[in-house]
């Protein structure tokens, strides 16, 4: 099952969002089914927190309520993406299961009143979810309004209790087999921490000081693999009764509690959340970080927009307004990069509850509104991009991508709190984007021969397998940036012996790190091109590369910082500090340029954001956002389907769609 399949159902690109009829009234569904038209909504996501309200004892459901709004859907011309509930047990479930509540590292078991109220582990949760799962299935697999499934909302919530520690012994059982080698993983020679048996191990709940770190990351990747085993537990149930794709909505923001390569891989489609985290151009960059991100979790298959919001920035303690525009702009932007159309949280905005000022389609103040005019105007657009379904977008740059090494950087004990896999990530994304480069992401492991040129930003675990691929790809001819703390430690955390990083890079980058040297907070270090480096730095050998760039004072005066070594056909690049921004970004053109990747349209100003997506027949569309605040000037005209007509200049924060040959 492919989006295609979705696409297919509705007839073109999707648009909409999520609905939630059950908290209005007739009068209220009746313009929504106007405004809805209006707006040229083709998709509505129903029941995400709706449980209670289908289950309202246990084993008792109640599907009228919801036959009802999806027949009045269908016949609005509505599909529906129906989802599992399972995000927000209701009430009586906590009340029935009290063992099923979540249960914080200090130990603090936490009560139902807000969302993620359960336990992921606890026996009881999982078999409501399939239950629950399975009873909507049952009823509504194949309805003709039914064009995809939507499992659970946002996983995933950690638990530390004892439903917990029990699933976590038996997962380190498989992993390790035998407790002597689960000590020797975790180093429990440290600090008197042997383990005799299996029953003294458990979660890594509040300690005194540091939690063992080996503990730590087992513990990630257990709880990754149990929002796996979850999801295909509800996805399994839903087969057994309907043949619509079935996916979870992935939220990509700067935690990381799921493996999002191994989630991916079960989704018939891969969904995704975004919400950016500053507003203006930040905004729209981060909608592209997100959306290459979605698109590479799907090794390149279309994917879609499963939420984004209409006015909703999150800038630490405030809730920010987007631009007049960035509705139009930030849809494009995500379906420029592979969505299949795009969808918000929410459609009507909610008069009461938790999240009364989300953003929303239609806001409080109705549809008489800037925000309902904006979300009309990108219905419209939408409803013209039809014809690109299916079609594809290819990259020429990999930024690497691991989730062993996030959570590496997120153990106690390290030499600096800057080491932050997330800013590192958009870091080397940014500066590419900045570049007008489209940007895969990639798991280091992954075959990377396609990709002038890979991108390395903060893999401080790195696997002796994945150390060899990228030896083998610098061999291959490839060109490879190694930023500074990788391959610190291997796969059990366990510090790698004799220099940094992992020998066979070692080899590809010709140079051996012998020491770290973290820089004081706000501290800068000049380098010999006249950049500056930041948050930390590496004294470092070379050993057959060539030095690009040397520190300038301190112990390190005259020490490698930049370094290329130039290996079998490739080059490997090493970057041993954090460089400012305008750095960083010099040293990324310089190596696309090493590398012969170029913009997408050189033509072009770089305030203008270009994506091209192909179809399967050679047909190509070159979207282009214009983030500038003056009109633009096209190289020729060019038929734009947002018109469905020539056009030849972009207007200030204005967007384009050419078919190109």
């Amino acid at each position: 099952m492919t989006t295609h399949s979705i696409t297919d159902r509705l007839g073109g690109l999707a648009f909409g969002g999520d609905y939630n009829p059950e908290q209005w009234d007739e009068p209220v569904w009746k313009e929504d089914d106007d405004l809805m038209r209006r707006a040229r909504v083709n998709l509505a996501t129903l029941g995400v927190f709706s449980w209670a309200l289908l289950e309202p004892e246990e084993g008792r459901y109640d599907f009228a309520w919801l036959d009802a709004h999806i027949e009045r859907l269908h016949a609005n011309g509505v599909a529906v993406d129906l989802a599992t509930p399972t995000a927000s047990p209701p009430p009586w479930f906590t009340l029935a299961h009290p063992d099923a509540l979540m249960v914080r590292p200090d130990g603090t078991r936490l009560v139902h009143g807000s969302r993620d109220t359960y336990c992921l582990t606890a026996p009881a949760y999982r078999d409501a979810a399939r239950r629950i799962a399975g009873a909507l299935a049952e009823r509504y697999g194949d309805h003709p309004a039914l064009a995809l499934w939507h499992v659970h909302n946002e996983y995933a919530t950690l638990c530390h209790c004892d439903h917990t520690a029990a699933s976590f012994r038996v997962w380190l059982r498989a992993r390790h087999g035998s407790l002597d080698i689960l000590n020797e993983a975790w180093g429990t020679a440290f600090w008197s921490q042997r383990y005799t048996s299996w029953e003294q191990v458990l979660p890594p709940r509040a300690t005194n000081w540091h939690k063992n770190p080996g503990q730590d990351l087992d513990f990630r990747r257990f709880w990754a693999d149990e929002v796996t085993a979850a999801f295909c537990e509800q996805r399994d149930a839903i087969r057994v009764h309907s043949d619509r794709p079935v996916t979870t909505n992935l939220m990509l923001p700067a935690y990381q509690n799921t493996d999002v390569w191994a989630l991916a891989r079960e989704l018939d489609v891969v969904t995704v959340d975004q919400y950016p985290g500053a507003p203006g151009l930040a905004a729209a960059a981060d909608v592209a970080f997100h959306a290459d991100r979605a698109r590479s979790l799907g090794g390149g298959r279309p994917w879609l927009l499963m939420e984004q919001s209409t006015s909703t920035v999150y800038d630490g303690d405030r809730v920010l307004a987007k631009d007049p525009g960035d509705i139009l702009r930030h849809t494009l932007g995500h379906i420029a990069r592979g969505s299949e159309g795009a969808l918000f949280f929410q459609w009507r905005q909610s008069r009461a509850g938790a999240e009364t000022w989300h953003s929303a389609m239609v806001p409080h103040a109705g549809p008489d509104s800037r925000i309902f005019r904006e979300v009309t105007q990108t219905g419209e657009a939408v409803a013209r991009l039809g014809e690109l379904a299916g079609s594809t977008v290819s990259a020429s740059v990999a930024v690497l991508h691991d989730p062993d090494a996030w959570w590496a950087l997120g153990v106690d004990g390290l030499p600096s709190s800057e080491l932050d896999y997330h800013a590192a990530l958009g870091r080397a994304h940014r500066a590419l984007w900045d570049a007008g480069v489209t940007v895969d992401f990639a798991h280091p492991e992954h075959e990377l021969s396609r990709y002038p040129l890979v991108v390395a930003p903060a893999l401080f675990l790195l696997s002796d397998s994945a150390a060899e691929n990228l030896r083998r790809y610098v061999d291959g001819g490839g060109t490879l940036l190694v930023q500074h703390a990788t391959g610190y430690v291997d796969e059990r955390l366990h510090a790698r012996l004799g220099g940094y990083p992992a020998a066979p890079l070692r080899e590809a980058l010709g140079i051996r790190v012998e020491e770290y040297r973290p820089l004081r907070r706000g501290e800068r270090i000049t380098l010999s091109d006249g950049t500056q480096g930041t948050a930390w730095s590496e004294s470092l050998r070379t050993e057959g590369a060539q030095t690009l760039a040397a520190y300038t004072h301190g112990m390190l005066a005259g020490s490698p910082a930049l370094t290329r070594h130039r290996f079998s056909t490739g080059q490997g690049w090493y970057l041993s500090t954090q460089l400012d921004d305008t750095g960083y970004g010099a040293l990324v053109a310089r190596l696309l340029d090493e590398a012969g990747v170029g913009p997408a349209t050189p033509s072009l100003p770089p305030q203008v954001e270009a994506v091209t997506r192909r179809g399967p027949d050679g047909r190509g569309w070159r979207f282009l956002i214009n983030h500038s605040a003056e009109p633009v000037s096209l190289p020729e005209p060019a038929h734009d389907l947002l018109t469905g007509g020539p056009v030849s200049e972009l207007p200030a924060g204005g967007c384009a769609v050419l078919r190109t040959a």
